[in-house]
């Protein structure tokens, strides 16, 4: 797209997603609105029970956690302009709350993203010696791209069209409708799938793999098995947040025809999919999570009970 001199540029968009499916939006507010309670209470739990309880205090909880606020935060973000969408239509989001926007929800999928690659690293490294870490690294390669990503896009010109297919203000759907040259965002674009899918898959991949191999050879019987079944799962559902952001960045950046309703579901699912599974791979599988959860209901049911029996006695 050439640059040409433009007398306006749109101040305001319309975030419109399942264009295809305009007729059944306002039944899309269902399963959506489902998916939004689930994650933001389910994130919400995990997030309480690793502040409470010291025992999970360490650094390995610490990083669940933060993918546990990661999921609490994103979905409510973005989720409940879209509901309010669907129902009653109320698209118009303003240039600078879209990008805001956009900056936010690449920033929270990228810093996950780090997060995962810290602790699958941890994980290696723990079976050999103990690593500690800090979050500064995170958040300064997830900060300082995702902000040249959003400093490349605010002094496009946006003269082609204010209407956005899509239901957040994703950055390459965004950009497309600039008037000015975008070789520079999607440049930026490219570097975004190098750095978060081609290294960070490729050193999670092969730290895994290392895992495995050391657990599997150490371990016997069903203690075997259950490695396995552990970091398999993990990995499985790590490659399937990568596959599908993997597809998104890249249908977008090469121009590869997907239709537009497809495209709009993948990119939605990038961001709630880790929001809706992270607590149950992260949280009810782990063993000392589990059993602080458990704890921490036996503890709210005993003093309801006591509550009760003191009602009756009075």
């Amino acid at each position: 797209m050439g640059d040409r001199s433009v007398n306006f540029s749109f101040t305001e968009f319309q975030l419109i997603g399942f264009t295809d499916l305009k007729a059944y939006r306002p039944i899309l507010f269902i399963p959506f609105c489902i998916i939004l309670v689930y994650t933001v209470f389910a994130n919400g739990i995990l997030i309480i029970i690793i502040a409470k309880e010291r025992k999970l205090h360490a650094p390995m909880y610490i990083l669940i956690g933060l993918i546990a606020a990661l999921g609490f935060f994103a979905p409510i973000h973005f989720i409940p302009r879209m509901l309010v969408g669907f129902l009653w239509e109320m698209n118009t989001i303003t240039r600078h709350e879209c990008l805001i926007q956009m900056f936010c929800l690449h920033f929270f999928a990228c810093f996950q993203s780090t997060i995962v690659l810290g602790m699958a690293v941890d994980r290696y490294f723990a079976i050999i010696y103990p690593l500690r870490y800090t979050l500064l690294f995170t958040l300064i390669r997830s900060g300082t791209i995702m902000f040249t990503l959003v400093a490349l896009a605010a002094p496009l010109s946006f003269c082609e069209s204010n209407v956005i297919h899509h239901c957040y203000c994703d950055h390459m759907a965004l950009v497309s409708l600039a008037c000015d040259s975008i070789s520079k965002n999607n440049a930026m674009g490219l570097v975004v799938i190098i750095c978060f899918v081609g290294i960070d898959i490729s050193v999670i991949f092969f730290s895994y793999v290392k895992i495995l191999h050391v657990v599997l050879g150490a371990a016997a019987g069903e203690d075997r098995w259950k490695a396995f079944h552990t970091y398999g799962t993990h990995l499985m559902v790590m490659m399937c947040f990568y596959f599908v952001g993997s597809i998104t960045f890249l249908s977008r950046n090469l121009n590869i025809p997907i239709p537009v309703d497809v495209n709009t579901f993948l990119d939605v699912m990038y961001i709630v999919f880790p929001a809706s599974v992270n607590p149950i791979i992260y949280g009810v599988r782990t063993k000392e999570i589990r059993n602080a959860l458990l704890k921490m209901f036996k503890t709210n049911i005993n003093r309801v009970f006591i509550v009760k029996v003191s009602t009756i006695k009075i």
